[in-house]
């Protein structure tokens, strides 16, 4: 809002600012109520933008159930998977009922749009609350594939073009940009299996109905690789794991710009009042410092981050500017 900027006499200046000064005490608490109205006055529904049992699942609903005891309202999980997460964030976008939030990486903001995937405004009609965790992503060979390395995949990939069958979480998935990224740089052709989400691509994946799966780190995942059931060939993080320490990263094997890991967050709708999305992010923090929730997050190789809104949300922008360069560099393609 702007203001004329009358002159005022000096005395008739000190006599306004006294009846200025006391009605702002008188009125504070009024406004203080005002702007922060009771939130919430029935159950919190978190969209989860992928099915249920996944790693960004079991994730939501820890903090669901962690949340639910300071905000004083039940908080309830529905996952609502589809278009690499879009689908469930645009129910978000659209949710009226003042009580809907998401739960996401941030691909359905920072990567769908610039491939055409987008039913919502990403700039518009969603707000980020708080960054819960960055999940580093595995490349794994399953049974019905022979590669003893990432090199040797890459050999045979060139030996026989489109031979090779990668899965990932969806088309314009973080996943598929990885793909996209080692096949450009390699000089290799390799055929895309897109899914819905983890759960059946884990099944089809222990099945051997695909070569390779590019999926997020979590307890699941290192069990099927500890028990043999899947090759663990490469990472996406900015160092190898603790629990897979002779695994290299993608950047050790010269696919730097495929060197990616999922940053995970939570959404709101974005007519959520700014006192609830500050009170949101405030309590998020505080369950992500809670000793058990790290201790779960860590075992499972996803790091849990935290920080406020704001930041949040110049990591989506700084990461969009990003994804938008590799896309453009690499001429991937959205359907």
């Amino acid at each position: 809002m702007e203001f004329d900027n009358h002159t005022v006499n000096p005395g008739r200046r000190a006599a306004l600012g006294g009846l200025a000064g006391s009605a702002v005490l008188l009125l504070a608490p009024a406004l203080a109520h005002a702007q922060a109205p009771a939130w919430p006055t029935r159950p919190v529904r978190i969209v989860v933008a992928y099915p249920a049992g996944g790693v960004s699942d079991v994730v939501a609903r820890l903090l669901a159930d962690k949340l639910a005891g300071p905000l004083g309202q039940p908080v309830v999980i529905e996952n609502k998977a589809g278009a690499s997460g879009s689908i469930g964030l645009d129910a978000v976008a659209k949710a009226t009922d003042g009580h809907t939030l998401g739960f996401a990486a941030i691909s359905p903001l920072a990567l769908n749009p610039h491939l055409g995937a987008s039913p919502f405004d990403p700039a518009k009609d969603i707000v980020p609350v708080a960054t819960v965790m960055y999940s580093p992503v595995l490349l794994l060979g399953t049974p019905a594939s022979t590669a003893r390395d990432f090199r040797d995949l890459l050999a045979q990939a060139k030996a026989k073009p489109g031979s090779i069958r990668w899965a990932t979480s969806g088309q314009a998935s973080l996943g598929h940009i990885m793909l996209e990224q080692v096949m450009h740089t390699a000089g290799v052709q390799m055929t895309h299996i897109p899914y819905k989400g983890g759960g059946q691509q884990m099944n089809d994946a222990l099945s051997g109905q695909f070569e390779i799966l590019s999926t997020n780190a979590g307890p699941a995942v290192l069990q099927h690789i500890k028990a043999g059931k899947l090759k663990a060939l490469a990472v996406g993080a900015p160092d190898r794991l603790d629990t897979l320490p002779e695994v290299p990263t993608l950047a050790e094997l010269g696919q730097g710009a495929a060197n990616l890991s999922s940053l995970f967050g939570v959404f709101a709708p974005a007519g959520m009042p700014a006192a609830v999305v500050a009170r949101l992010n405030a309590e998020i923090n505080k369950v992500l410092a809670l000793p058990d929730v790290r201790a779960k997050l860590d075992a499972s190789d996803n790091v849990p981050l935290g920080g406020t809104a704001a930041d949040f949300g110049k990591r989506i922008a700084a990461e969009s500017e990003a994804n938008l360069r590799i896309i453009r560099a690499a001429g991937i393609k959205g359907q």
